[in-house]
């Protein structure tokens, strides 16, 4: 309140300080836990600072006790990240649907079970992260023996990752009037 030019008598008894308590407060030296945020606060600035803005507290935690070898507890740094407004990025982007854009129908009805092989396949797509990018990798599965019947491996999803799935499994079961369903639309 006296940084915002109140008078100092009036602050005093706003917040029920005596007056010689407000002064001998200024005159004390920071006290050592005040010093030790201090330098935390800088850490943690620094810290989440090279991560690019990224991390959170639990990540600067880490990064204090198991990276620099200082002890203290995930708490502080959370206190310490909040009185300093420091955030990092929170989760990954999670992927909604669009509303009112019609998804391909289920045409299994979600009844994977068939009583002879070659009568239902079903296909899926996996994506696989690595050193070098992302992998993509279409599956075509029989649903009677639950057997891969084909697949193929892909840097991008394409439509002709699934084809080329599906021209596997065809040359190498040959199934006459099999039905080939896909989730999505694929």
């Amino acid at each position: 309140m006296v940084s915002e030019s109140h008078a100092i008598l009036l602050a005093c008894r706003v917040l029920a300080v005596s007056e010689s308590g407000y002064y001998a407060q200024h005159a004390r030296p920071p006290s050592p836990r005040a010093i030790r945020h201090a330098l935390l606060t800088e850490r943690i600035g620094r810290i989440h600072l090279e991560s690019r803005g990224t991390y959170g507290a639990r990540r600067v935690h880490a990064e204090l006790t198991l990276g620099q070898g200082l002890v203290v507890g995930r708490c502080a740094v959370e206190l310490l990240m909040r009185r300093a407004g420091i955030a990092g990025v929170s989760g990954r982007p999670r992927f909604r649907r669009i509303p009112h854009v019609a998804t391909a129908a289920d045409l299994v009805e979600r009844r994977f079970r068939s009583e002879d092989p070659d009568e239902l396949w079903v296909t899926d797509i996996t994506e696989h992260p690595t050193h070098e990018g992302k992998v993509y990798c279409a599956v075509v599965l029989d649903v009677f023996s639950r057997r891969v019947v084909g697949w193929s491996i892909d840097a991008s999803p394409t439509a002709a990752l699934v084809t080329n799935a599906l021209g596997m499994a065809i040359e190498q079961r040959g199934p006459d009037g099999t039905v080939i369903h896909s989730d999505q639309g694929s």
